[in-house]
């Protein structure tokens, strides 16, 4: 038993530092995931910190992005350096402003439906880039 175990809201008992499986789900998408987090006795008896919360957050990610068919922060890091932008030169060429590709390629927000669309564009035709610079600077 570890010694700083929170209790159990539930018994009153210290809890057991552990992972359990859990299921997350988005629209039609599912998917199980192995939750780390303090448990007790119940399976409904856990307490989650801000860590453990990284784990569920990143798979309730993966599932919006296929279920909205968005992009992942792969394909929109990949995609940018192909069109040879910097992040933010994409930001104000395609938008979302100075540190918005930061975020979109580290997880940390989901690109929106407009910006995948734009971006599938860009990937596609790469030659448009330098149109869409001279209109991002008018």
């Amino acid at each position: 038993m570890a010694k700083n175990a929170p209790l159990s809201p539930l018994s009153g008992k210290p809890m057991v530092r552990g992972v359990r499986p859990l299921t997350i789900s988005y629209k039609d998408r599912t998917e199980t995931i192995n939750m780390p987090g303090w448990y007790g006795d119940k399976a409904e008896d856990g307490i989650h910190t801000g860590e453990d919360m990284k784990v569920s957050d990143a798979a309730l990610l993966r599932l919006r992005i296929a279920a909205d068919h968005l992009l992942s922060p792969d394909e929109v890091r990949r995609i940018r350096v192909k069109l040879n932008l910097t992040q933010r030169e994409a930001g104000f060429v395609i938008g979302g402003g100075p540190n918005a590709f930061q975020k979109y390629e580290s997880g940390e927000i989901v690109v929106s439906k407009a910006i995948a669309n734009y971006l599938r564009m860009l990937d596609a035709h790469p030659e448009l880039v330098e149109e869409a610079k001279e209109n991002a600077s008018a």
